[in-house]
């Protein structure tokens, strides 16, 4: 249940068709689109400090994504 939970958390990118152009192989996603911005980082952090057990599993699957997506604007630079 817990693999299925972190896979689902991959759904965050549907904050990436919002953008124009929908893929910039140059851009950073941290930051740029709503879902990856730093606000939201902060509420993953606050929902994996003080939500219950579904709501940390899904907290932890959010901030490995932003995790690799940030380690992706390393190799954008």
């Amino acid at each position: 249940m817990v693999w299925i939970i972190l896979l689902l958390t991959m759904f965050v990118d549907i904050d990436h068709l919002f953008a124009e152009p929908i893929f910039d192989p140059n851009r950073c996603s941290v930051g740029f689109h709503i879902l990856h911005s730093y606000y939201a980082i902060a509420v993953y952090v606050l929902l994996l400090l003080f939500g219950n057990k579904i709501i940390r599993i899904i907290a932890l699957g959010l901030l490995f994504h932003m995790a690799t997506d940030f380690q992706d604007c390393f190799w954008t630079r």
